[in-house]
């Protein structure tokens, strides 16, 4: 664990684009998160907010109001925020500022990179404290290129797609993972995003950070390194957009070079246009499952519910709903568990749990 932090997500906390602080508050390895930065929601509990269950994280006003109630800076400010575009909206950067003189280091996933702003790196300098922009792009002397080395990798692998951005994805794979390890079977998880990095995910890379011709590669590169270090029984692998989004990078690469064994398909009933793009309808469940049986023959063996605009009560109809228009198991993980994934790959592929 690096240290103690705050998640700045002014803003943003009850929108799609608050999905880093999201999956921080649900859990990571990285960090001890004392606190969410968030006035609309200040006084309450970030998990409470979120899930409908306290969780012991506090929402404060800002920074101040958070360093003063806690008795001192933590180790780091993360920003928890994903907007379209990955830009630093204007309004978080005096914030980001006061927090480095503080001589808090700054963990940021955006695209607009922090050690690019000179008042930034000046900050820095003057409170002892290090910027660390999680999706700088490499250089391609640091990458790795295909090599087509799957059929070395033992172990059953499986994507966890969707059929939109920010659907829940790395929130499934991140709880199969846990559960299955729990229960005796070894595994491990992909990260292809920067929440997942923020989250502690051991392997993995940033997809859309990654010059193109080298994400099958770093994909590829993530998996052996899981396999050769730790030997698991299941590999997980996180989604990024869909195959249909007009906008995000999809699975295609997943599909191709991962060459998974089986595929967990995320769905948000509710939503009827792509994230961030008004007037594009979502394709939906039957399209992303030809795609994916064309690309691959790679079966789709379980549907993930989003809850997004759903009550208990409504989430359950619908996953009902959803078993028998697909004929497959359906479940919301959050609301519901991740037992019938578990049992659905348990009973499709019996010889990765003997």
């Amino acid at each position: 664990m690096d240290g103690t932090a705050l998640v700045l997500c002014e803003g943003y906390f009850d929108t799609p684009s608050g999905k880093t602080a999201h999956g921080l508050v649900r859990g990571t390895d990285r960090y001890e998160v004392l606190g969410v930065l968030d006035g609309k929601f200040a006084g309450r509990d970030a998990g409470e907010v979120l899930n409908g269950t306290p969780c012991g994280i506090p929402m404060f006003r800002d920074l101040d109001e958070a360093v003063r109630q806690l008795g001192r800076a933590p180790d780091f400010l993360v920003i928890g925020i994903a907007p379209d575009g990955g830009m630093v909206p204007p309004p978080l950067l005096p914030v980001i500022e006061s927090a480095l003189k503080h001589g808090m280091s700054v963990d940021s996933g955006l695209h607009d990179y922090l050690c690019d702003y000179p008042e930034l790196v000046a900050a820095a300098a003057a409170g002892g404290a290090r910027i660390r922009d999680i999706r700088l792009a490499k250089k391609p002397r640091d990458l790795h290129f295909y090599q087509g080395r799957m059929d070395e990798v033992r172990a059953l692998r499986v994507a966890v797609l969707g059929t939109d951005a920010a659907v829940g994805k790395r929130t499934l794979a991140r709880i199969l993972m846990k559960e299955l390890n729990a229960q005796g079977v070894k595994s491990e998880m992909i990260g292809t995003g920067q929440t997942a990095w923020l989250q502690g995910a051991r392997f993995g890379f940033v997809l859309d950070a990654t010059i193109n011709d080298f994400v099958a590669g770093e994909l590829e590169h993530a998996i052996l390194e899981a396999w050769e270090q730790e030997r698991p029984r299941v590999i997980f692998i996180e989604g990024q957009g869909c195959l249909t989004s007009p906008g995000f990078p999809g699975g295609f690469e997943i599909l191709g070079a991962a060459r998974p064994h089986a595929v967990i398909l995320v769905h948000p009933p509710k939503r009827t246009e792509y994230e961030g793009f008004p007037g594009s309808p979502l394709k939906g469940i039957e399209t992303e499952r030809r795609i994916i049986d064309l690309m691959s023959g790679v079966p789709v063996v379980a549907i993930g519910v989003n809850h997004q605009g759903m009550s208990p009560q409504e989430t359950d109809q619908t996953a009902r709903d959803l078993e028998r228009e697909h004929g497959l198991p359906a479940a919301d993980p959050l609301l519901h568990g991740p037992d019938k994934f578990i049992a659905a790959l348990r009973q499709k592929f019996p010889e990765a749990f003997a």
